[in-house]
């Protein structure tokens, strides 16, 4: 397994995604703050209501394609030139494989989180924002990244078995629009392109999540799982083809 990650990084290692991880999050966060400062007359509630734009833009769009964008990348090698025969004969179990890509997102995911709440105070002190900085701040960060470890999940089984760059990422922005459709019609615990929205708190951070915590982690479990015990059951299967 530590081999196996360590290929990862080393794969990651001068490309472009970091890249994506630094600029996608600076988007998001000047929508964001642009959308605050253009409605001051409605949002006076200081950082709660930057807040608010700054996840609706991230849990909508940008999280979700950003996490498409890592898991496509992870699997991109090995969709070239018929690398996934010399990643199928490896002396190494399949389901390491799987963990080994999941866990290499879910760190450049846990890396955005972190990137995410450091632009979101940035962002908060250039607006002038003069009231202490909401201490459930590190608490919607840490329930956003495991919202976010359940879409690469599901991500990755997409990235996996189809070869195409474009797909992962076009799933990961279909679904956070969905998301937000399905989140107004308050289903949004039962549908896993909601949960960033929701454990983040985007439409409203000055209450407890629009559901039952309990329910929340029930269901991300179960997506997890199935999403895991997909992708895995698919490798597991996945032949090697011949030249």
């Amino acid at each position: 397994m530590l081999r196996l990650l360590c290929a990862e990084r080393i794969k990651l290692r001068r490309s472009f995604i970091w890249l994506a991880l630094l600029f996608l999050p600076l988007l998001s966060a000047g929508f964001g703050t642009a959308n605050y400062l253009n409605n001051l007359g409605i949002l006076q509630n200081q950082w709660y209501s930057l807040w608010t734009q700054f996840a609706l833009f991230y849990c909508t769009l940008f999280g979700p394609a950003l996490t498409g964008v890592y898991c496509a990348y992870v699997c991109r090698l090995e969709h070239l030139n018929r690398n996934w025969n010399m990643v199928l004969t490896m002396p190494a179990p399949r389901a390491a494989v799987w963990l080994s890509k999941l866990t290499m997102v879910s760190i450049l995911t846990g890396l955005t989180q972190v990137w995410i709440g450091i632009l979101f105070v940035l962002s908060g002190k250039i607006a002038g924002l003069t009231a202490p900085i909401p201490p459930e701040l590190v608490v919607w960060l840490l329930r956003g990244w495991w919202s976010l470890i359940v879409q690469a999940a599901i991500l990755l089984c997409v990235a996996m078995a189809i070869r195409s760059f474009a797909v992962p990422v076009a799933c990961g922005i279909g679904g956070g629009f969905l998301g937000i459709a399905v989140l107004v019609k308050d289903f949004g615990v039962y549908f896993p392109f909601s949960f960033l929205s929701l454990s983040m708190c985007s439409h409203n951070p000055t209450e407890p999540m629009q559901c039952d915590p309990l329910q929340f982690a029930g269901f991300s479990l179960l997506y997890f799982a199935v999403a895991c015990g997909f992708g895995i059951a698919w490798l597991s299967r996945r032949d090697v083809v011949a030249i």
